[in-house]
């Protein structure tokens, strides 16, 4: 018998053979791993939950997108006729569902990336992941998500208060408020729906705690939805939108002073600028033009069991509901790499990467008046033309 000679040895895989990671499986990453297959580049998305779209599944039970079905797609795959103008949460969860599907993404899912660093020779990425993992790509594209971590406001007195209080995050449906007297802080799109929802849903009361009164803009005007607007306008001059929102909102809503909510004294667009996007009316005027909901200052303090108001005035509802955002989360993921900004978004985007960060994408982390899935996938193709090239420059 023949001796059996040793198998050859593997070569090791080069820089440009290691498969690009995406962290999250949300619509970002599912996006940007199309792409980069229809150009060839071996994707893999690392997902901490055993879902993909799992931040999507926790929203409130009401939610549809603000934009239209027809710009909320992702590439390669259109939401289906049946799904209606706008498209409810758990329509876009069964779209995500359908989207990884049909174009046989590799997702691994229960894996989190706690960190992530160049490698020692710099040719690519090292990510540091739960189990032990250590896995090391050609590229890493981050799309964790703008909704990643709930913000709670550090209230004084927040933490002796005894009082119910929760996140929107946390907030399903009014059943559980029904008959209650309930206070939502902050007025943006999420706190406005929210109260309609607990105004409708049986709340006997419902009062709305505003810092600064928002923009607000119907979804739709005589059958144009306000996203074609957001989209046309997107490159104009921050003051040539300030100047135009002005009388289009005078003619669109009405003037809701009387009733605590003051137009604003800035620039629409300026405010979408520093990270205020206008609340999308999906019955908020109207519940507080009839008192259904009702407007009242900014919460400054809890004392003594109840919550004191920036007007002074000191009120004791059943439940508190704080609709105060989300943080992006990303300084333990890439903060040591200066990457962020001083507010801890990256100060790059979409098919650009950081200075001395090659190969580092990001998307998801703004919030567009032309609406996120649109801005999702426009960033999608463009960090795959992006990672292809920085590949084909290393063959």
């Amino acid at each position: 018998m023949a001796a059996s000679r040793p198998a050859p040895a593997r070569p090791s895989p080069t820089p440009a053979d290691r498969p690009v990671y995406v962290i999250g499986a949300g619509p970002g990453g599912l996006a940007a791993a199309h792409a980069l297959r229809a150009r060839g580049v071996r994707a893999v998305i690392l997902e901490k939950s055993d879902r993909v779209g799992d931040s999507w599944r926790r929203h409130y039970d009401r939610l549809h997108l603000h934009t239209t079905r027809r710009l909320s797609s992702l590439p390669g795959l259109a939401m289906p006729r049946r799904f209606g103008r706008w498209v409810s949460r758990d329509d876009v969860v069964r779209y995500l569902e359908k989207y990884a599907e049909h174009h046989e993404l590799e997702i691994v899912t229960g894996v989190e990336v706690h960190r992530v660093e160049r490698t020692g020779d710099g040719t690519g990425w090292l990510l540091h992941a739960s189990g032990g993992r250590e896995l090391t790509g050609a590229a890493v594209v981050v799309a964790t998500g703008f909704n990643h971590t709930p913000r709670l406001p550090d209230w004084p007195g927040r933490a002796e208060y005894g009082g119910e209080l929760l996140h929107a995050g946390d907030y399903r449906n009014a059943e559980p408020y029904r008959d209650r007297d309930v206070l939502v802080v902050g007025v943006g799109n999420t706190g406005a729906e929210i109260a309609v929802d607990l105004a409708e849903g049986g709340a006997a009361r419902v009062r709305l705690a505003v810092r600064t009164a928002p923009h607000i803009l119907r979804r739709s005007s005589l059958g144009w939805p306000a996203q074609y607007t957001g989209v046309l306008v997107r490159r104009l001059p921050v003051w040539l939108v300030d100047r135009l929102a002005g009388p289009v909102g005078r003619l669109s809503t009405p003037d809701l002073s009387a009733h605590g909510l003051p137009r604003p004294d800035t620039g629409l667009y300026s405010r979408v600028r520093q990270g205020a996007i206008p609340v999308q009316d999906v019955g908020l005027i109207d519940a507080v033009r009839t008192g259904k909901v009702e407007v009242v200052a900014a919460v400054t303090a809890f004392e003594d069991g109840r919550v004191v108001l920036a007007d002074g005035s000191r009120i004791s509802p059943d439940a508190v509901i704080a609709a105060t955002g989300y943080v992006r989360a990303l300084e333990g993921l890439v903060g040591h790499l200066g990457v962020l900004d001083g507010r801890g978004r990256p100060v790059a985007r979409g098919g650009r990467t950081p200075a001395g960060a090659p190969g580092l994408y990001f998307t998801g982390f703004t919030n567009p008046i032309s609406g996120m899935l649109r801005e999702l996938a426009i960033d999608a193709a463009k960090i795959a033309r992006s990672v292809a090239r920085g590949l084909r420059s290393r063959r």
